[in-house]
């Protein structure tokens, strides 16, 4: 699944084993392009999956910070790190614990936030975007991959236990994305639907979505109303286009 979504055979041939839960909907890292030497964020980093990854592209001068609010993951991710390491010969990543919502990160720290599915899970997704733009220096960037709403979802859908196991009901509409990100102090938002992941992404057949299925009008599928969005954009300030380049070194706190 991975590779359907613009993985590269390289890049996941060097992730530590168990790293690739198989819990993606889009590929943040390269929607980043992350230079050596930059400090990314990824929020709710699973078992750690793109801090490995975003950990190769920004080398030893550089640093990867993974954020997950459970314990479990965390413990899974940093068990990780020692295979990471001998892989890479790295030392550049570390994980701690902590809510999306209430980032443990310094104010203007990180030169690029990222985040894979996760964002849509927030019961708060305004202050999701106001953490974002917090850790950020000015200048840098926000490269998300999420699930989101082309068209309102239909009642029975929305209001189903199926749909937010699935991470369908907390998706919002592309529109709602851009003016959270917006009131959060980005600019220069583009938002990129990318609606043939969704069909590709998981299996359909699974009872779970065949209900979602079953409460969509007939002749709609679920590519109709849930898009994998690519969402770029970047903190104010100092940082014209110019302040888009790496900063060399440094780490957060």
């Amino acid at each position: 699944m991975a590779k359907h979504i613009g993985y590269s055979a390289e890049d996941l041939a060097a992730l530590p084993a168990g790293a690739n839960m198989g819990l993606s909907c889009g590929n943040p890292n390269a929607l980043a392009a992350l230079q050596p030497g930059e400090v990314v964020l990824d929020l709710g980093a699973g078992g750690g999956f793109d801090v490995f990854i975003a950990g190769r592209k920004v080398g030893a001068s550089g640093r990867a910070i993974g954020v997950d609010m459970t314990p479990e993951m965390l413990a899974k991710a940093r068990k990780s790190i020692a295979d990471y390491r001998e892989r890479t010969g790295l030392d550049n990543v570390e994980f701690r614990l902590g809510e999306i919502e209430h980032l443990p990160v310094a104010d203007g720290s990180v030169d690029v936030v990222i985040s894979n599915c996760v964002i849509n899970l927030s019961p708060d997704k305004p202050q999701v975007w106001r953490e974002m733009a917090r850790v950020l220096r000015p200048g840098g960037r926000v490269a998300v991959s999420d699930l989101a709403l082309l068209q309102p979802l239909p009642p029975e859908v929305a209001e189903s236990v199926e749909a937010l196991v699935g991470c369908v009901a907390g998706a919002v509409l592309v529109s709602e994305t851009e003016r959270m990100a917006k009131e959060a102090g980005l600019v220069d938002i583009v938002t990129t639907a990318k609606s043939a992941y969704i069909d590709g992404m998981v299996d359909w057949q699974d009872p779970l979505y065949q209900k979602i299925i079953a409460s969509l009008p007939a002749g709609a599928k679920p590519s109709d109303y849930i898009t994998s969005l690519e969402i770029t954009a970047r903190k104010g300030g100092s940082g014209s286009a110019s302040n888009l380049a790496p900063r060399r070194g440094g780490c957060c706190g």
